[in-house]
This record gives C-alpha cells, structure tokens and sequence, in this order.
C-alpha cells in the first residue's frame, strides 16, 4: 500500500495537480509513513521525472511551472514535520538566488530554486531587481557557497558580470561559486566573466550544482 500511495504521489506531481499532490502527501502520513521518505521517494523522485521530461522534450516551460507548484504543495505539508520529528535532508549546500538588477523576470528563476530545494539544496530566494550590491552583501553575511544570477533581457545581462566584479573588488569570489542563467545567456558569456557554471534551463541548473557541489 505505502509503494502504491508513493506511486500515486510521483505521478501526481509529474501531472502538476498541486490539489491531488496536497492530499497524497496527508494519505501518506496517515498510512504511517516517515516524513523525510514521503519527500525524497515521493516529492523529488517525481520532480526529477519533471526536468527528465522536460530535458527529453516531452515536457515544456508551462509543465516545469506545474511541476514546481505541485511539489510545493506537498512541501507545505511535509516540511513543518520534518522540523518537528527531528528530520532533516542532507544538505547540499545554500543557494543565493535572484534576478538581475534591471530584470523582473522570475519564472525560470523560481523554477531553478523549487528544483533545487527538491534535490537537497537551500535555497534564499532574493527576488527581482536585485542590486548589485545585494548580492555581495548576503554572500558575505550568509557564507552560502552558490551563487544563481539570472538575467532574461539582453539589456541586463551585464549585470551579471558586474556582480561578479564586485564579488572580485571585495575579496569574496573565492568564497562562492557563481551559476549563470536565462534565455540571452550561453557557455561563452559564462566563460568570459569568469562565472563557475551556466546552464539553459532548469534541470541542467540543477546537474551543475551537484557537479559543482561534489567536486568541492
């Protein structure tokens, strides 16, 4: 029965039926079922199957946001008890993650950061429109070892480098590994600043930060 409701929750989330995700995760806990293996059997094994979909081109931008919300809608359920029985995912590290300053696209971005927490990093989310100098504040206050800079306009995909450069100015880019993201941006541009890993949608965001993560 608990493989089966497990089952019904993966395929749930592969759906993107935030609703129907909510309730599998609550007919999991009453049939008895830890917490922690209701999200890393139920809730990241079906988000995987998500960016596997979207990365074989069966799914696209619109089953990703799905996706996202609906294994978000389990997390609600489940993170408060992991909390409180003790449990905890391992950690893969803390993500720094924003949109450029200039840029108020946050699609994509929030896509990474749902992906990412569903395969064990955390995640502090700084928004939109976020200044330069924000950036090099929370890596220096945080000691979070990622760093996702997305930028979705040609006109402030400069911003990305900048940030970087403030990160070099203030004695901090050792500290953090920097990941570029966004339609405008390729392989060259990420080498040419000087950034540590780039990636052209979601999924792949998250495979670079697990290279990046177990190399370190």
């Amino acid at each position: 029965m608990s493989i089966d409701i497990l089952a019904d929750l993966r395929a749930a989330v592969l759906d993107g039926e935030p609703a129907e995700v909510k309730q599998m995760a609550q007919r999991a806990l009453a049939a008895g079922l830890a917490p922690l293996a209701i999200v890393q059997e139920g809730l990241t094994a079906g988000i995987r199957e998500v960016g596997e979909e979207f990365q074989k081109g069966k799914y696209f931008l619109p089953d990703l946001v799905r996706g996202a919300h609906s294994m978000e809608a389990g997390l609600e359920v489940l993170e408060p008890l992991l909390a409180g029985n003790g449990e905890a995912r391992a950690s893969l590290g803390t993500v720094i993650l924003g949109t450029v300053h200039g840029d108020l696209h946050s699609i994509g971005k929030n896509i990474v950061g749902a992906l990412l927490r569903a395969s064990g990093f955390e995640v502090e989310d700084l928004g939109v429109n976020v200044p330069t100098q924000v950036f090099v504040e929370k890596v220096r206050e945080s000691g979070a070892g990622f760093l996702g800079l997305s930028a979705l306009l040609t006109t402030t995909v400069h911003q990305q480098e900048a940030v970087i450069t403030a990160l070099e100015d203030g004695g901090l880019r050792d500290r953090v590994r920097v990941l570029l993201g966004g339609a405008p941006i390729d392989k060259a541009w990420a080498d040419r600043v000087g950034a540590d890993g780039y990636a052209p949608d979601a999924a792949r965001a998250v495979r670079v930060a697990k290279e990046l993560a177990s190399a370190s």
